[in-house]
């Protein structure tokens, strides 16, 4: 999975502003179980997203389920996963030329 986790979070942050459990639990639904991330993996890739102005972060309140941080992707996240979406594309591709038959 290394290498994928910064898709995976601005994939999903595209689609609509979440909030970490919420990021977590789609993945997992949206991967049919195959893939769980921990918090540890999640939080400090989050901040590493947000260091580099991919995502920004707002409280939102909920009466019935309190506080949560939400993130929203920028502009500039969402050119970055045009862009990183297109190179795992062309790795892909070349992954699948050299290995026929094999995969």
């Amino acid at each position: 999975m290394k290498g994928s986790i910064d898709i995976l979070l601005l994939s999903l942050i595209a689609e609509r502003d979440m909030y970490g459990y919420e990021i977590t639990k789609e993945l997992k639904e949206k991967s049919d179980n195959l893939y769980h991330m921990s918090e540890g993996t999640l939080y400090p890739a989050l901040n590493r997203l947000h260091k580099k102005g991919w995502v920004t972060s707002y409280w939102g309140d909920n009466e019935a389920q309190g506080r949560r941080k939400y993130y929203q992707i920028t502009d500039a996240g969402a050119e970055e996963l045009q862009r990183k979406v297109s190179d795992w594309n062309t790795i892909h591709s070349l992954v699948s030329k050299v290995a026929n038959g094999f995969v």
